[in-house]
């Protein structure tokens, strides 16, 4: 197996020595790592050139200049980022991951992700497990289902990448690619990395505001597919969560808006394929709570 990571990155000074010193810790390091700068303007492209020339297998690559966008995410520019170094890499790579620069590597992460795409030949994209630390300063895992692999930590078989590319380049992209994965024959799957689990240091949806990031994940809802019933579901559950009641507010009117503008969404059957697998979720856990 021929590893390349791939690491994105713009305004990431506070986390990428971080990220990058434990990405060098690893047990199995890759073959190949693309440290790409997206337009930086902090002290972030300096950090990951202190390392290249440190590492003979770490290349430095920036992206072309591009006009200052409202929202960086929303626009998927990560993924774009990340697309254009896949064309850079070295050739024959046989797996290929975007890692993010605000995460911090337990050393047996990449061998346990090689091991798995060497287990299992049907394998096409897998990723790892994460954990965030809370409020209180204990760090637990986040929820997702075990099909589900977080964007931060997404590793693609060469044959899965070739037959799921062009990704589009909209929110929630990384569940377009597992559900268009599935549907053309590929499993997705997140595996536990022994000793615990990759720690995740920024909290989910606080890149620029708690709040925005709430109605971004609605944008997401909406551009995947999602089920009303699910998004209501979700929007439901989040009330409950720190801002109380705002974030399942700012979900769903994050989602309601997407809708009224139309914004871009996937292919017609990865959406029917979403809802399928949302509302047999859905289904399982009214019989669990009636049984």
């Amino acid at each position: 197996m021929v590893l390349a990571v791939v690491v994105p990155f713009l305004n990431e000074a506070r986390h990428l020595g971080t990220m990058l010193e434990s990405l060098a810790a690893q047990t199995s390091p890759p073959d190949e790592i693309l440290l790409v700068d997206d337009g930086s303007a902090d002290g972030s492209l300096g950090v990951a050139q202190a390392f290249a020339r440190e590492h003979a297998h770490a290349t430095v690559l920036r992206r072309p200049v591009r006009p200052r966008s409202a929202d960086r995410l929303a626009e998927a520019h990560e993924l774009r980022a990340f697309k254009w170094a896949v064309g850079h890499a070295r050739e024959p790579w046989t797996v290929i991951g975007k890692l993010d620069a605000d995460l911090e590597l337990p050393p047996g992460a990449l061998a346990t992700i090689a091991g798995a795409m060497e287990a299992d030949a049907a394998l096409g994209i897998t990723g790892t497990f994460l954990r965030e630390r809370g409020p209180d300063g204990v760090t637990r895992r986040l929820y997702i289902s075990s099909d589900h692999v977080h964007g931060a930590t997404k590793f693609y078989r060469r044959e899965c990448w070739e037959a799921i590319a062009p990704l589009p380049e909209i929110l929630g992209w990384d569940t377009i690619d597992e559900v268009t994965a599935r549907l053309r024959g590929w499993r997705t799957v997140s595996v536990a990395v022994p000793g615990g689990d990759p720690l995740h240091l920024r909290p989910r949806a606080t890149y620029d505001g708690r709040l925005r990031g709430y109605r971004r994940m609605g944008q997401c809802a909406w551009g995947i597919g999602e089920a009303p019933l699910h998004v209501a579901a979700f929007a439901v559950r989040e009330m409950r969560e720190r801002p109380l009641a705002l974030g399942g507010l700012n979900y769903a009117a994050g989602w309601a808006s997407a809708g009224l503008r139309r914004r871009p969404r996937a292919a017609a059957p990865v959406r029917a394929a979403v809802r399928a697998e949302q509302l047999r979720r859905l289904a399982r856990r009214v019989r669990r709570v009636t049984a």
